[in-house]
């Protein structure tokens, strides 16, 4: 079981090459009247935990960081690193739309053992030029205590692979990226054309055995919290060659994705985790909860899993 918080953060800073295999982005439990429910985000570490997950993101677009101010993202961090108590390294998601506003974030954490910054390019309308994409996470880099990977996930401010490798060689600081996206071919060109160093995780979550042969580092994806313990044994199987397992697991997991995903996707994971005895709590207004048939669907497809 997870060691219980001692209300002081973990000490232990984990090293870029240490994060690997399954990194479940936790949700954030909001109460009815939109605050943190603490306990149930403490519940849901030890959850994830159990189920052998490798690390945990905080504050992700699953956590809806987006709706974040800074004083409840480091609460939430302290939480966390008191929570695991140092079993594994967690993330912490920097989702915000300007140079300025991530370098606060950054230095708001400064002090904490965060194994690594999760950081989006801005999300805004207006996109900034590659060079100009580039210095925001120069800046943003010499600013940061911690590695950065980079979050690349906004669509009007995707990376292609030769700038997410340019960034990488030219920044020391950012040490890899979390490719998000349902096409395939990006995230293998970025394989193939990241530093040998660069850790590059998949959130392309209906496509997680394919990344994961094609050599992904681990993965950082809505799917992992929802189902982690099938997730885990999903990685297990590639990383023993077992791929007929592992595409049998694949097409289950499947189910389970197009049953979750939409624009509500942070409550569709928080019902999964209700169904799972996890206080999933509520979605930040103006999210909508999990439909009546999402859940549905969520409760056949985990019931698939087990």
């Amino acid at each position: 079981m997870a060691r219980r918080s001692s209300g002081k953060p973990a000490q232990k800073r984990y090293r870029p090459a240490d994060l690997r295999g399954i990194i479940p982005p936790m949700t954030t439990p909001f109460t009815a009247r939109g605050e943190v429910d603490e306990a149930a985000f403490r519940r849901q570490i030890r959850f994830l935990i159990d189920a052998g997950a490798h690390g945990l993101a905080v504050g992700g677009s699953t956590g809806e960081g987006h709706t974040l101010d800074t004083a409840e993202m480091r609460r939430l961090m302290e939480l966390a690193l008191g929570e695991v108590g140092g079993q594994v390294p967690v993330v912490a998601g920097v989702i915000v739309d300007s140079t300025r506003q991530a370098v606060e974030r950054a230095q708001a954490l400064a002090d904490l053992p965060v194994a690594a910054l999760q950081i989006t390019p801005v999300h805004y309308l207006f996109r900034p030029s590659d060079d100009h994409m580039l210095e925001h996470f120069r800046t943003v880099g010499r600013a940061a205590k911690a590695p950065i990977l980079i979050y690349n996930v906004v669509p009007w401010s995707y990376l292609s692979p030769a700038l997410l490798v340019r960034i990488m060689k030219q920044v020391p600081q950012v040490v890899g990226v979390k490719q998000s996206a349902g096409d395939l071919k990006l995230f293998a060109d970025l394989m193939i054309q990241a530093p040998a160093q660069g850790r590059i995780f998949s959130a392309v979550d209906a496509l997680m055995y394919p990344s994961f042969a094609l050599g992904a580092h681990g993965a950082i994806a809505a799917i992992l919290t929802a189902a982690p313990q099938a997730l885990v044994q999903l990685w297990q199987h590639v990383e023993a060659g077992e791929h007929d397992a592992a595409r049998r697991l694949h097409e289950r997991l499947l189910v389970l994705w197009n049953a979750m995903v939409g624009d509500n996707l942070p409550a569709a994971v928080k019902c999964a985790l209700t169904l799972q005895g996890v206080k999933g709590g509520y979605p930040r207004a103006p999210m909508p909860a999990a439909t009546a048939a999402q859940q549905r669907a969520i409760a056949a497809a985990l019931k698939k899993l087990a």
